[in-house]
């Protein structure tokens, strides 16, 4: 719209007709000309896709091919996400991927690493790091799914708080599934995690049916934590255009799929 009403605006500039015979300014129309292909830059400017910052790690097949990546690129970033490590760095993402020169100088300044990616925090220095014990027989260990805060509360660094959620996340899933599901306990870190394992296993793993991914419904789907209708969605969807998942990795493929809790959906699901 704008274009046209230049135009116009332009004709009368250069179209003489106050006589029969029309003339033309040949210098007004090569000023008209620079503006309307000033204008069309400007326009073409303005649809170009914008890009926020983003955080490589979660690019899907479509977010790449908007990007400019091809699917070789893409995929070699997902095969190393399956493995489930992490991107931290630009350098990196040009090393897993091998996107070429043009295409990385053009995305990586729109990269996005979490805070504690590009803002480490110096790590203590301990003269005794860890107060390490020996591991029990399993005969000896304690059933994780029976253990008492008291019995928790023996493991080093854990303290009453700590025993106190490892047993309320117990309660509220109606028992540990698997013995990974510590992950799940808020602020447990993973060498506390390493020396309860030392003093307990799961003797009594709480009893679920699996639900088979290649032919689950969504509404069976909405049932496996972590999973809601979207995500359900888009698993079938993916599991229609790709006729099955051949792996759980294929499900990091999936649309907004919450690639951090794979290893708890998974213990929900089998593939026949």
């Amino acid at each position: 719209m704008l274009l046209l009403i230049v135009a116009l605006q332009c004709v009368y500039a250069f179209v003489n007709f106050s006589s029969e015979e029309i003339t033309v300014d040949s210098k007004a129309l090569q000023l008209f000309q620079t503006e309307i292909d000033s204008l069309k830059l400007v326009e073409l400017e303005k649809r170009k896709p914008k890009i926020y910052p983003f955080n490589p790690n979660f690019i899907t097949d479509y977010k790449g091919y908007t990007l400019g990546m091809s699917s070789e690129e893409i995929n070699r970033l997902l095969k190393f996400r399956a493995k489930d490590q992490w991107i931290n760095s630009p350098k990196q993402f040009q090393q897993v991927t091998k996107v070429s020169d043009s295409v990385f100088n053009k995305i990586s300044p729109y990269f996005k690493f979490p805070d504690w990616v590009t803002n480490p925090k110096p790590k203590k220095q301990y003269t005794k790091s860890f107060n390490t014990s020996k591991a029990k027989t399993e005969a000896e260990k304690i059933d994780l799914n029976t253990a008492t805060a008291i019995q928790l509360q023996k493991v080093y660094g854990i303290g009453e708080a700590y025993s106190k959620r490892i047993i309320n996340y117990r309660t509220k899933q109606n028992g540990f599934v698997s013995i990974i599901e510590l992950n799940q306990v808020y602020g447990l870190k993973p060498e506390t995690i390493e020396e309860l394992k030392k003093s307990f296993s799961l003797k009594t793993p709480k009893t679920i049916n699996e639900i088979n991914l290649n032919t689950a419904s969504k509404s069976q789907l909405v049932t496996v934590r972590f999973i809601d209708y979207e995500i359900a969605h888009n698993i079938i969807e993916y599991r229609t255009l790709h006729e099955g998942f051949d792996s759980f990795e294929d499900l990091i493929k999936v649309k907004d799929f919450p690639v951090k809790k794979i290893e708890i959906i998974k213990l929900y699901l089998r593939l026949n």
